[in-house]
């Protein structure tokens, strides 16, 4: 396994691991146990930024990026909706 391999595998890691713990949070019923997980999901984060700026810096990672018109029409349907519960 190559070092672009492994980044890649270990920011895979990390978004599944985040995810995984945002579902553990939200249906935790001890307040300090959710605490922690959210606790891990920002250190999740944070490694997701490492690695996600590594990767681009060596340009094995590079999202495309979205056109302007396409942000603004995103950012106009979703700034207009309310939560459901």
């Amino acid at each position: 396994m190559n070092d672009q391999e492994r980044i890649t595998d270990f920011l895979n890691s990390e978004k599944k691991m985040s995810l995984n713990y945002g579902i553990f949070a939200s249906e935790c019923v001890s307040v300090p146990l959710r605490d922690e997980f959210l606790k891990l999901i920002n250190q999740s984060h944070q490694t997701q930024t490492q690695l996600f700026t590594t990767a681009q810096s060596k340009g094995w990672y590079s999202p495309e990026q979205a056109p302007q018109d396409k942000i603004s029409q995103a950012y106009t349907k979703y700034s207009n909706q309310q939560p459901t519960v």
